[in-house]
């Protein structure tokens, strides 16, 4: 991304557990029917242009068709606030047996983004972050009647989820083909900025396939929250962004962005400004991941993605001669992963890939698209050169593990619960046992501004000993307690254990909610 670029905006509310499921993996589940855009329609109906085909017009019919399907979300949490420091904190400091936390309470915040009707039956298609944390969610559809509405399942690394509606005959969007897309083209992308229901604003298509990292780098600040060993590998978030200069605010995270038919191309999601508001950028998720990822939630409960199993590397001129590649545009194949699909396909390191199901595919992030749009055990053709020569290898897609099959949902509650607190824990050597003068315990490496953590008196280099009356020994130990005491309904738990220049043994009150 260009480094004039000071800050990638992007309107966060915060997550919520997924569920649902599919029959073979031990749920029901359903395919999501769409409407899909048929026979392409004359533009010249669509909008009045008064002179030159370069010149706008009326954008009046793709506003009429789209605005009903476009809904306002409403989402509602509980968090924690800070309160002020008492005087048995100044006796006591750190150590105050009266100041468990320096939070409050819990306080009630809202936030609102959109969403687009999906299917007649009241699926909802939107943003994970326009969803992420809320323990409420109001859905008011342009013809003001509002709904209650759940969340079905998230997709982090492609930020887009399902939520549902209950009822029927609703407006739901036609899906147009985002790979037909054109830059230059004129497009609407129609939300509720800033709380202002139903807004429609024009713009052109600026560039696709944008890359601007912002999924990459929250995916892995959940992996390293939660302890995840994925941590350790590459993002498989997905960017291919449509970029507009069509006015996105926030507030119309999750709303639709159209072509002049009214069908729906992407789903708005980022913006990039120096100061958090629209300043000329704006990046949509392509209606052709929308689909399959919606699809999958609806259907499976997750996600179901296949992967090629390679490292990659974008080339131009300069890459090109560093890796020794005769070829100058395309993906370079650094590497191919042992139980990766494309190593069984034959695909070797020093490959240039360069189209997939015959479609250039010569940028990191449209590969991921155009792979990212299949499930594991599905086929695709993918042209690499070699040795100066164009050859075909038909791959099958595995999982992310290196099998054929499906991945069941993953149970996520006590991560999301985990999460919330807001601390990365590690556990002890010997040597820190030893230190510390302690057998167990975990040790907080990080607590995240404005998490519920960061609400209490606890400092980075405390050592657990205690969630509640359960002991810890392991970073699982913690999770397990902490879900342990969620499942129970209790609103909140004390952790206690101790410093390294502590005496005795310190607690601290953390919120549940």
């Amino acid at each position: 991304m260009n480094n004039t670029l000071k800050t990638i905006g992007i309107a966060l509310a915060s997550s919520i557990v997924t569920i649902g499921g599919y029959r073979m993996l031990g749920f029901e589940g359903k395919d999501v029917i769409f409407n899909e855009a048929s026979t392409p329609t004359s533009i010249n109906r669509l909008a009045n242009f008064p002179g030159g085909g370069a010149a706008p017009g009326d954008f009046t019919y793709a506003a009429e068709l789209s605005t009903p399907s476009v809904v306002h979300i409403k989402a509602k949490s509980s968090r924690m606030v800070r309160q002020q420091r008492s005087i048995f904190d100044d006796f006591f400091g750190d150590d105050s047996p009266f100041g468990m936390p320096r939070g409050g309470g819990n306080q009630q915040q809202e936030s609102s983004g959109s969403g687009v009707i999906i299917s007649n039956d009241g699926y909802i298609a939107t943003n994970n972050h326009v969803v992420e944390g809320a323990d409420e969610l109001e859905v008011v559809t342009s013809d003001h009647r509002s709904y209650k509405a759940k969340v079905l399942g998230t997709d982090p690394s492609t930020d887009i989820a399902v939520i549902k509606i209950e009822g029927s005959n609703f407006p739901a969007m036609t899906f147009a083909n985002s790979d037909n897309v054109k830059v230059g083209e004129w497009v609407l992308a129609v939300g509720n900025p800033f709380n202002l229901e139903s807004t429609v604003t024009a713009g052109i298509v600026s560039a696709k396939g944008r890359n601007i990292g912002i999924l990459a780098q929250k995916q892995q600040q959940m992996y390293r929250r939660n302890g995840d060993d994925r941590q350790q590998r590459t993002s498989d978030a997905i960017e291919s962004f449509i970029q507009t200069d069509a006015a996105v605010n926030p507030g119309n995270s999750g709303g639709a962005l159209v072509n002049l038919k009214g069908e729906l191309i992407g789903i708005n999601t980022a913006i990039a400004s120096p100061n958090g508001a629209y300043a000329g950028y704006a990046f949509a998720v392509p209606s052709s991941i929308v689909k399959k990822v919606t699809a999958d939630i609806v259907k499976f409960g997750n996600v179901q993605r296949g992967y090629l199993g390679i490292n990659l590397v974008e080339l131009d001129s300069k890459r090109a001669e560093e890796v020794g590649s005769k070829v100058s545009e395309g993906i370079y194949v650094a590497d191919v992963i042992d139980n990766g699909a494309a190593k069984a396909a034959g695909i070797q390191k020093g490959d240039v890939i360069v189209k997939v199901d015959g479609v250039d595919t010569k940028s990191g992030p449209r590969l991921q698209e155009m792979i990212g749009r299949k499930r594991p055990g599905e086929s695709a053709v993918v042209t690499v050169s070699r040795d100066g020569k164009l050859r075909d290898f038909d791959v099958t897609l595995r999982n992310r593990d290196g099998g054929k099959d499906f991945l069941k949902k993953e149970v996520v509650a006590s991560n999301s619960t985990f999460e919330k607190l807001g601390v990365d824990l590690a556990e002890l050597s010997s040597a820190e046992k030893q230190k510390f003068g302690v057998s167990g315990g975990v040790v907080v490496k990080r607590i995240y501004d404005g998490d519920i953590a960061d609400y209490t008196q606890m400092r980075e280099g405390f050592v657990v000993l205690k969630v509640g009356e359960r002991k810890v020994s392991s970073v699982n130990d913690f999770k397990a307690a902490i879900k342990e005491a969620k499942e129970n309904g209790d609103e909140g738990v004390m952790i206690c254990g101790t410093y390294q220049s502590a005496s005795r043994t310190t607690c601290y009150g953390l919120s549940l909610e």
